[in-house]
């Protein structure tokens, strides 16, 4: 597991930042209907990330992390993986995620990611069309798919992946984001523990390696000592490099989207 369901996200709310925030229900490319949290910053901005959670799927901690981007005039939405599964309903503490988890697919996976950035995008011709710069960003699974994104073909303008794992097989088909680096498509931002026991350095080592080859725009930070989940509010002892990590995602989105 990643985060415990009573995690946060270790970022302080600017005050009085007015924003618009709902429950909504997507739908993928193979019909699937899953459950997503949608947050817009009350003056628009350019920019909008797809947060992709842990095993859990779709909870409270990014929820509250895709407040916090739209605080700071991002766009944000938060989906969950197990539409297929468990269905849209929202779940509690007690949920059993791991079934779940190891019934998703690959190209279920894309088909719900594809679906995030559709709806941040806008329906073409509609009014709420809006050229955004869009980004991925995922923790520990979502990491690791966050990642694979920039295998997708859309147009990303960057992933961000935290502690997502990097080499050999997972608890589905996803295939290793090392393995497909030659093939990434989009800027990558990878933030990592040095005490991660499930991420080895040299795996990061060699992702970082593998991107630099394929001429790849990247960014790859360990923060040394720090361990798996390290980005927590309950993690207090690693506050110092939460609140580097949350500075880098937000010099990386600001970067990449200007550069668009």
């Amino acid at each position: 597991m990643c985060f415990d369901h009573d995690s946060r996200p270790p970022i302080a709310p600017i005050a009085g930042g007015a924003l618009d925030a709902s429950l909504v229900e997507l739908t993928a490319r193979d019909g699937n209907r899953l459950a997503a949290f949608r947050t817009r910053p009350s003056v628009p901005g350019r920019t909008a990330v797809v947060i992709l959670p842990d095993v859990r799927g779709l909870h409270p901690y990014y929820e509250e992390l895709a407040l916090r981007f739209a605080e700071r005039a991002v766009d944000a939405l938060a989906i969950d993986w197990f539409g297929r599964t468990a269905g849209v309903a929202v779940r509690d503490a007690d949920f059993e995620y791991m079934p779940h988890v190891q019934r998703t697919t690959w190209d279920g996976i894309s088909a719900d990611i594809e679906a995030g950035v559709a709806a941040l995008r806008g329906e073409p011709g509609s009014d709420d069309e809006r050229p955004l710069a869009v980004f991925t960003i995922g923790f520990c699974m979502g990491g690791r798919m966050s990642f694979l994104a920039a295998t997708l073909g859309l147009d990303l303008a960057g992933v961000i992946g935290l502690y997502g794992t990097l080499a050999g097989p997972w608890r589905n088909d996803a295939p290793a984001p090392l393995d497909l680096a030659a093939s990434f498509e989009a800027p990558v931002l990878g933030l990592f523990g040095g005490a991660d026991e499930a991420i080895s350095a040299e795996a990061v080592a060699a992702f970082d390696a593998a991107l630099a080859a394929a001429g790849v725009d990247h960014r790859i930070v360990t923060y040394p000592g720090a361990p798996h989940s390290f980005f927590d509010r309950k993690a207090d002892q690693f506050a110092a490099e939460s609140e580097a990590a949350w500075g880098e995602i937000i010099g990386f989105i600001e970067g990449r989207a200007s550069i668009g």
